[in-house]
């Protein structure tokens, strides 16, 4: 019995020092998106800021950011959490979900209606060449930019990100924070490429990209790449400007 119960302290140890080790490259992360029924954005943040956070944190749910965007029309609120790995994800989920404390706050705030209209979720990881830029700086806008690639050219657009893209970025003043794909083929893990960018304003992007689009180097590497290609390599692009909120980690 007493060995037994070594052998389960060592692989307790022993997890816990795997998990300790573990590099950002190396996580999961769940990009989450929520709508707020009309009239409900501030209490859905207010939930997050003084309740969910704090249970979050007692079931090991590491928190990244919270944003809401620039120009939010939808009630829209955006936030990233990341977690060791899928088991880990689905284990630390569930026990959020069902502890007694989580479900007296949303019984609490949801007593004059439900607070949350619709919710997207999409799980992601590192790109091989993702920069990890996490650090609380303040002042500045974040960018989300969603590329679909044409059929069997997802390779060639993170090629071109990888050898090209990103350093035109920063030449432009666009600086890089992380690229992700999905993991799931559900979810677009075959053709799509998730990103931030951080600029100094919503007008800095747009100057930002529009210098970009125009530099002949840009020009030359999509010629080039497309050529090699046989034709476009995205053909869609999402992007939206958010800010941080008060309580975000990282802003």
């Amino acid at each position: 019995m007493k060995a037994s119960r070594l052998i389960l302290v060592c692989l307790l140890f022993l997890k816990i020092a795997t998990l300790q080790a573990q590099t950002p490259q190396d996580r999961l992360y769940e990009l989450r998106t929520y709508y707020a029924t009309e009239g409900k954005l501030d209490a859905l943040l207010d939930r997050f800021k003084n309740h969910t956070l704090k249970l979050f944190k007692k079931h090991h749910i590491q928190v990244e950011g919270f944003w809401v965007p620039v120009d939010n029309t939808e009630s829209k609120l955006t936030y990233l959490l990341s977690f060791p790995n899928k088991a880990a994800k689905e284990a630390y989920s569930k026990a959020f979900m069902e502890d007694k404390a989580w479900k007296k706050v949303v019984a609490e705030t949801t007593k004059e209606g439900e607070i949350i209209a619709k919710t997207e979720s999409v799980d992601l990881k590192m790109t091989n060449f993702s920069p990890y830029d996490w650090k609380n700086v303040g002042n500045r806008v974040f960018e989300l930019r969603v590329y679909k690639a044409t059929p069997n050219n997802l390779g060639n657009l993170l090629d071109r990100f990888k050898n090209h893209t990103i350093e035109l970025l920063e030449k432009h003043g666009i600086h890089n924070l992380i690229y992700w794909t999905p993991t799931e083929s559900s979810q677009g893990a075959e053709d799509m490429l998730y990103y931030f960018v951080v600029h100094k304003d919503k007008a800095s992007g747009l100057a930002s990209f529009k210098e970009f689009d125009a530099d002949p180097a840009w020009k030359k590497v999509k010629a080039e790449t497309e050529a090699k290609a046989g034709g476009l390599l995205t053909v869609y692009l999402k992007s939206e400007y958010l800010m941080p909120t008060d309580f975000s980690p990282i802003k």
